[in-house]
Order: C-alpha cells, then sequence, then structure tokens
C-alpha cells in the first residue's frame, strides 16, 4: 500500500477586475474542479481564499503595503490535498481554473 502524502496547490493568476456575472462563473468553475477533487477524498483541507491586498514585513522591521504591488500576478489561495506522490498531487493539479485564466498552480509537499 502506498503512503499517502499532503501537498499544497498555491494558486497564482493574473489580477482582474471582472463583473459579478463573471466572478460568479469563476467561483462556479473553482467549486466544480475543487469538488472533483473531493469526490476522490484527496482533500487534506479546504484551504482559503487570499485577498490580493496585505502587508508585508521585512527584515529591520519594515513593513510594506504588498504583496507585490508592482506584478500583475496574485497568490489568489491555496487548498491541500492527499496523493501518493509528487506525480500524483500534479495529475490532480491538471483543470485548475488557475491556468486558463494564464495563471499557475506551485504544488509543494507539505510537512510537519
Amino acid at each position: 500500500m502506498n503512503q499517502v502524502n499532503e501537498f499544497v496547490f498555491l494558486f497564482r493568476q493574473p489580477a482582474l477586475n471582472q463583473s459579478p456575472e463573471k466572478e460568479e462563473e469563476i467561483h462556479k468553475t473553482w467549486m466544480d474542479w475543487i469538488g472533483g477533487i473531493a469526490a476522490q477524498g484527496k482533500i487534506a483541507s479546504n484551504g482559503l481564499h487570499l485577498t490580493p491586498k496585505g502587508s508585508v514585513l521585512k527584515s529591520g522591521g519594515v513593513v510594506t503595503d504588498g504583496p507585490f504591488v508592482e506584478i500583475r500576478e496574485i497568490l489568489g489561495g491555496f487548498i491541500v490535498v492527499k496523493a501518493d506522490n509528487m506525480d500524483d498531487a500534479i495529475t490532480l493539479a491538471h483543470g485548475c481554473p488557475a491556468i486558463d485564466a494564464g495563471g499557475s498552480v506551485e504544488i509543494r509537499t507539505a510537512f510537519l
């Protein structure tokens, strides 16, 4: 039997202003994709959606508006999935709506 590991999917995508109708359509696409992973029993944690704005704390106690306001891509959120290995986690990441929007899914092994 394979050991099941946990992987974090970090969703990066262009920062776009959408109409409320388009936002609703995008939200449904995300819920359908995540629901497909959940139906396989592969969701370890639902993760969170992140706002595009925040603050960045740097060495020396310097706080700046952020994150990375000079770039056009945002870290939109994350989920934690269960998979046997990195290849299986990558397979689960296929079809992510961030990719269709010109973004990416960063996949990292999670551990304590």
